[in-house]
């Protein structure tokens, strides 16, 4: 079939099976071009490994470290007659490139929240690779069951405290509009730290401990973002805020558990970067169209993979980590920058919908929004007919 992008809100509803390869591939090849990460991972679980921050953290440890990867995620293959997510089609390439230069590459499709899916990744562990030195935590879901207890949790996008009405993008519309979100109530706050927050990346540590298949040395990452004033009401101090806040308080006796034999465990702070998750977020589409146009005039803007990659070289195994007072890895330092922040801070004042293009890197944010989905990737031909069924090699 021939696909062409097919967005309704904060969704695109098709993918290219072509672009999402193309994509992969450019991410390995930023990758080697840096260089090999010294004293890197060699045997990686990523829960959530298939888009974003997860997939960029299988790439930099297969790629960069020449790592043998386990990756947890749950994904739609594609049929005749519908293309299938992204996630699936980018990670049949990430297999695909992984098993050209004979780096071991394995995954399961299943909900990680589950205690089956966490059995079953133990077992394959046992068979496969005995043990693994780092599990990255990066999962992005709106829901969750309880495994103990069967209880559905779903998260909210609020804010804690009091009604907060801001200025966002339109983005079907193209248009600049004032939003309301009403705070959420104690239900929902505490259902979305239950989706959200650490409880099952401690639960995952626990079962990996248990069973004997974390290596001496062990280190274990999930990723947080905090952003500054403009998007502190709607995040860092709203729903998902809370649940982040729960990583921090649930890091430290799963530091304390892996220190036993030599390893560690940090959250990372990672900048802003569009992902299906941030581009549901009412206040990121632009607060990011405008760090882009910030970012960019210094030539220091990034995207997941060099992200990533420069937190792993730099901090999860450098000489040298940068560190937060409260112990947090931190790769946004350049987001971070004060003449960044005032200036993202004035363009958000002086933004209008008929100034929208000129103000903002708008376009730079459609552009990367569609390449999630495998559109707008240098040298693909979307006109071509594709195949929408494409198969995992290597699924457990």
């Amino acid at each position: 079939m021939i696909i062409k992008p097919r967005v309704r809100g904060f969704m695109c509803v098709t993918t290219h099976p072509v672009g999402c390869e193309a994509n992969v591939a450019q991410q390995i090849d930023y990758v080697k071009a840096q260089g090999a990460i010294p004293n890197g991972p060699k045997r990686v679980l990523v829960i959530g490994a298939s888009t974003g921050y997860g997939l960029a953290s299988r790439i930099s440890a297969a790629f960069g470290a020449g790592a043998s990867t386990l990756g947890i995620f749950f994904e739609k293959e594609g049929t005749e007659k519908k293309p299938g997510t992204a996630g699936w089609y980018n990670s049949a390439a990430f297999h695909k490139f992984a098993e050209a230069e004979g780096i071991y590459a394995k995954s399961i499709n299943g909900d990680a929240f589950s205690d089956a899916i966490k059995e079953k990744t133990i077992a394959q562990i046992k068979a496969d690779l005995g043990q693994v030195d780092l599990v990255v935590y990066s999962l992005a879901s709106p829901r969750r069951q309880h495994p103990k207890t069967g209880e559905v949790f779903n998260s909210t996008l609020k804010p804690i405290g009091k009604d907060v009405t801001q200025r966002g993008v339109n983005t079907d519309k193209e248009t600049i509009e004032s939003f309301t979100l009403v705070a959420a109530n104690e239900d929902e706050i505490n259902n979305t730290v239950a989706v959200m927050g650490g409880e099952d990346w401690q639960m995952w540590i626990d079962a990996l401990d248990e069973a004997g298949v974390l290596a001496d040395g062990a280190k274990t990452t999930a990723y947080t973002y905090l952003g500054d004033k403009l998007t502190w009401d709607i995040y860092w101090h709203g729903t998902i805020g809370a649940a982040k806040k729960d990583l921090d308080k649930r890091v430290i006796s799963i530091r304390e558990k892996l220190a036993r034999t030599g390893g560690d465990a940090r959250v990372s702070v990672l900048k802003a970067v569009v992902t299906q998750a941030s581009s549901a977020i009412p206040v990121m589409p632009l607060y990011l169209a405008l760090l882009f146009k910030a970012m960019k005039a210094d030539g220091s803007h990034e995207g997941c993979i060099e992200q990533v990659y420069g937190l792993f070289k730099n901090s999860l195994y450098g000489d040298a980590p940068i560190k937060d007072e409260e112990g947090r890895l931190r790769a946004d330092g350049l987001e971070m920058r004060p003449e960044i922040q005032a200036a993202v801070e004035k363009m958000w004042d002086d933004v209008t919908t008929e100034n929208l293009m000129a103000t903002t890197d708008f376009a730079g944010y459609k552009r990367e929004f569609l390449r999630l989905f495998g559109f707008e990737i240098d040298g693909v031909d979307y006109d071509a007919d594709v195949d929408p069924v494409v198969e995992i090699r290597n699924m457990v």
